[in-house]
């Protein structure tokens, strides 16, 4: 080929270059690294005079100082409450291992193979190193290596210690002189720091120690520590020989010798190891033979432990919320990576396996368009321990097997919690002087709100999910979760104050910004007078609906939902973290008396009765369940003085659908037009997961109510007039402040007297008290049996909603 020059061409050029120049360059070359070698030698004596500048010296003693003090990434334990490990969190798979617990046989085949003069030389071998320079420069390439234990140390430390960056890495393993260099004046001075107050050889066994914690063996695992559980599941102190020298062979390359991947070299390469510990006389060459006829013995599969909390099984959700809470708390997930950590948790493994099969009851792992997911929280007056925290769905990464590694227990749910919300309200409404007692007016299903309006600018349009009697206590309506009695409520308390009270009481995170300035669904939903706020439509942590219950449970005082009780570092000493203080924020007295306000929720005509009874529950209870529009979510909040606990159950597709309950053992599923309600999965799974929970545990009775909340603050004592006069009970109602209105009822009492009001106890300030005055006589007689009855013109009794659903 002519007209130009080929790769064949340059090759056969740079030979002959090689030929005609060679031997004088590979000359140069040795005076050149002879004298690198000299200023290195020099180094310690004379500061660095020449070669190397107050800079480059003040490295090296820094680097020093930094592999003096030995720290190593380290794998951090994640535990349950009692201590058992849930998960492991690492950078680098290392288990630190003191000197006395690597077996002798590791020691001497590493030094065999690695370094036979290590006891001898004062960190670099300039025998080794001449000869290798020799070598390496006569070939023209890289023939033997030179490096010490005690170099190699050095350049690990800062490969894997030190370096953090791509950059950094490459310039920890870069093939020059310069690097070389730096290696023998810190390898040298470094000895010279650990032999203070020491005998040579006890500054040895700590290098070797130190190196044979650091180094690499591959798969993963990084020091002796993790290669003895790694590939033969045991410990560094009872390291037989063969295994010793397989993993001492692995230390030149772990790609070509893994034993997994290339058992045969691998094999090779450990056999070598073990001729060389008989050669220097370190066992008998009986020892040898035997050695070398076993077989590798690795275990199948290797016992690497799984890194990050995609390994810790159904406490996978628990566990990210761990690393999610401390990262907010000022521990990053590097610290995790690295600090080796022992982080002790509140998780309770009985409240999660309970859940985690309550879940999957009640919603299989792989049912499409259906999310199940729970927390439960521990209430108290100085913390809230969250206990357990897990959803139907499989933590993971496999899209096409709906697993998820979101948040789905802590992070809020767009479709809401529904009728839930309505607990916000009520509260607020005692807050303002109304009592648990207080009969709520409850407009007729498709009530349009007056003061309320819609995207549109109409009067917000109110349904129920079924019929309600035209006056509900409070207590009763809690119960029965009348949608257009609590947006009638609301008329009073205001949006505003129920959306400060959500976030009071636990709902923390509708105050925080969306997005990068962005306001917070608490400041739209205030400034938007969203009158559906009562419903349930913003969206919800399941967690955060739990602490709800925690915060009520624990007389109206909020704390943070830990889940961490301690952690410790690698030396035992506890580490600090920064966790939001405890606030009482409603008075104690009208946190029990919500809490008792809502105890029907599980008893004949609340929305959740059908669901306690299935699973045989007959405890004191306070609960609240909700739906939101269309039934593409449901929503249940139980709790005892105990416990607390929230689930939701909603479409999590990214086009979410109504959902339709499956009824008896078939699970929810997309529909057309769906019947989901709070009272039915939610509940069903709330019930299933307490019942065993608690089952061993003595019933602890609801705290006990405070007349001003049960009947109201002064100024809305509605007087009680039964049995006055009309004109007298007229008067001394509207002297109290309020509009009155008056019709005739059959009755045998004197005509003209009062005979029933409504309501009676507390009422709203501009609430319309309506008397019922008697006629003096009574309403005819029933007919006969058998007679026809003529229709009545009075209307029909109202009846509540059907139990077992929920609003």
């Amino acid at each position: 080929m002519t007209g130009g020059t080929d790769r064949t061409g340059d090759a056969t050029g740079t030979d002959d270059r090689r030929r005609r120049f060679g031997p004088a360059a590979r000359l140069l070359g040795l005076c050149l690294v002879a004298g690198l070698l000299l200023a290195g030698v020099s180094f310690p004596l004379i500061g660095g005079v020449g070669l190397v500048s107050n800079d480059a010296s003040d490295t090296v003693s820094a680097t020093s100082s930094d592999l003096a003090a030995g720290q190593l990434p380290l794998v951090t334990t994640v535990t349950d409450r009692a201590g058992a490990p849930l998960a492991y969190l690492y950078d680098q798979n290392r288990q630190p291992t003191p000197a006395d617990q690597i077996a002798p046989t590791m020691k001497a085949a590493i030094v065999a193979i690695e370094d036979r003069r290590f006891y001898e030389h004062e960190g670099v071998d300039w025998t080794g190193t001449l000869r290798a320079l020799v070598t390496n420069q006569s070939a023209g390439s890289t023939q033997q290596g030179a490096s010490t234990l005690t170099q190699q140390y050095i350049k690990n430390y800062q490969l894997y210690v030190t370096a953090r960056t791509p950059s950094e890495r490459l310039k920890a393993t870069e093939a020059t002189y310069a690097r070389k260099l730096r290696e023998v004046r810190v390898a040298l001075q470094l000895e010279r720091e650990l032999a203070v107050g020491r005998t040579k050889e006890e500054a040895k066994d700590e290098i070797l120690q130190r190196y044979l914690n650091i180094v690499f063996l591959g798969n993963n695992s990084y020091g002796v520590g993790a290669a003895s559980r790694t590939y033969f599941n045991t410990t560094p102190d009872r390291l037989t020989i063969p295994q010793a020298a397989l993993l001492a062979g692995m230390v030149q390359s772990t790609a070509a010798f893994d034993p997994v991947a290339h058992p045969q070299a691998a094999a090779g390469r450990r056999n070598e190891v073990i001729n060389q510990m008989a050669v220097q006389g370190m066992i008998t060459q009986a020892q040898a033979q035997e050695a070398a006829a076993s077989p590798l013995g690795v275990v199948t599969p290797l016992a690497t432990p799984a890194n990050g909390c995609i390994g810790a099984g159904d406490a996978a959700f628990f566990c990210k919320y761990v690393v999610d809470y401390l990262g907010q708390a000022g521990i990053s997930a590097e610290q995790l990576d690295r600090a080796g950590y022992t982080i002790r948790t509140t998780l309770d493994r009985t409240a999660l396996t309970a859940m985690s099969t309550a879940l999957r009851d009640e919603v299989p792992a792989r049912q499409r368009n259906v999310a199940d997911v729970m927390a439960a929280v521990s209430p108290g007056a100085d913390r809230h321990e969250v206990l357990a925290m897990g959803s139907n769905r499989v933590f993971g990464v496999d899209g096409s097997a709906l697993e998820t590694s979101y948040g789905l227990p802590w992070e809020p749910v767009n479709l809401g919690a529904g009728s839930v919300y309505k607990v916000f309200t009520a509260a607020t409404a005692l807050d303002k002087g109304l009592g648990i007692d207080y009969q709520m007016q409850i407009p007729p299903d498709g009530y349009a709100s007056p003061i309320y309006r819609d995207g549109s600018g109409n009067p917000f349009p109110v349904r129920n999910a079924g019929s309600y009697a035209p006056v509900l206590s409070m207590t009763d309506a809690l119960a029965q979760s009348p949608n257009t009695g609590f947006v009638k409520l609301m008329e009073y308390t205001g949006v505003a104050p129920v959306v400060d009270m959500a976030v009071k009481l636990g709902m923390r995170s509708l105050a925080e910004p969306q997005g990068a300035g962005g306001k917070s669904i608490a400041e739209i939903a205030k400034e938007q007078n969203q009158g559906s706020f009562t419903l349930g439509v913003t969206p919800t942590s399941v967690l955060e609906l739990s602490n709800v219950g925690a915060t009520l449970a624990s007389r109206g005082r909020w704390c943070p939902p830990t889940p961490v009780l301690g952690i410790t570092d690698a030396s035992g000493n506890a580490v600090p973290f920064t966790e939001q203080p405890c606030e009482q924020v409603v008075p104690p007295t009208l946190a029990d008396t919500l809490m008792t306000g809502m105890s029907k929720d599980d008893q004949p005509g609340g929305t959740s009765a059908a669901a306690a009874g299935e699973n045989g529950w007959n405890r004191p209870l306070a609960a609240k369940t909700g739906t939101t529009q269309q039934n593409k979510s449901a929503a249940f909040l139980g709790f005892t003085p105990g416990i607390a606990g929230a689930v939701i159950t909603f479409d999590d597709s990214s086009s979410p659908r109504p959902l339709c309950d499956g009824g008896g053992d078939s699970p929810p599923f997309p529909c057309g037009s769906g019947n989901i309600f709070g009272g039915k999965t939610p509940a069903r799974t709330w019930y299933k997961t307490m019942m065993p929970l608690l089952a061993a545990t003595p019933a602890q009775p609801l705290p006990p109510t405070d007349p001003r909340y049960v009947a109201g603050g002064t100024n809305e004592q509605i007087p009680d007039v039964v049995g006055r006069q009309a004109d007298d009970a007229q008067e001394r109602l509207q002297d109290a402040g309020f509009a009155v209105a008056r019709t005739t009822v059959n009755n045998r009492a004197a005509a003209g007297t009062v005979v029933g009001q409504s309501p009676r106890g507390s009422a709203l300030p501009d609430q319309v008290v309506t008397l019922q005055v008697a006629s003096g006589t009574v309403a005819a007689p029933p007919p006969p049996p058998g007679a026809v009855a003529t229709p009545a013109t009075a209307p029909a009794p109202a009846t509540v909603g059907p139990g077992g659903t929920g609003g």
